[in-house]
């Protein structure tokens, strides 16, 4: 995992909608990375405006993330949650569903899913990821968000372009 965060882009003043599906379980952490997203946001696109849905766990994140997906009330979904890996293989097949599952929304509704679901070794990883300040994955989501936002409208005027007439 990169330590490294990516740089903030340059602002904007797109009022984009953007649903975040977030989990109760683990939520301290869960909460430090939904502040650290709306924060940055914020800060990166002013104008837009954030819904947060809570879902009881990890698990439950992609239901919800694709039902704001489906619904067509936003441009961007973010899921958030933490996962503790165990002695036991829990974590890693939760984690692994709500990739795919994630993937699959973003594919099917056509609109940038973040996946800021953390499978973390401990609770300092945790902590360092949610509620430092160095590699927090919330910061580091909204910039993605940001950023895909812009790609994938930046996407579908070229290829509405290329489908003109006079092009």
């Amino acid at each position: 995992m990169s330590s490294l965060m990516p740089e903030r882009p340059v602002g904007c003043e797109t009022p984009w909608r953007i649903g975040v599906a977030a989990s109760l379980y683990n939520l301290e952490w869960v909460e430090g990375l939904v502040s650290n997203f709306q924060s940055e946001l914020r800060a990166v696109s002013p104008r837009s405006s954030i819904e947060v849905h809570w879902v009881p766990g990890s698990f439950e994140l992609p239901l919800a993330a694709d039902l704001m997906a489906a619904g067509g009330d936003f441009e961007c979904v973010a899921a958030f949650g933490v996962l503790i890996d165990g002695s036991t293989a829990h974590a890693t097949l939760v984690a692994q569903a709500i990739t795919q599952q994630l993937l699959q929304t973003s594919i099917t509704h056509r609109i940038p899913v973040l996946h800021e679901v953390l499978l973390v070794k401990d609770q300092d990883q945790a902590e360092a990821r949610c509620l430092g300040s160095q590699i927090n994955r919330g910061v580091e989501a909204a910039r993605a968000a940001v950023r895909m936002l812009r790609a994938v409208n930046a996407i579908r005027k070229s290829a509405s372009a290329l489908k003109s007439p006079s092009a």
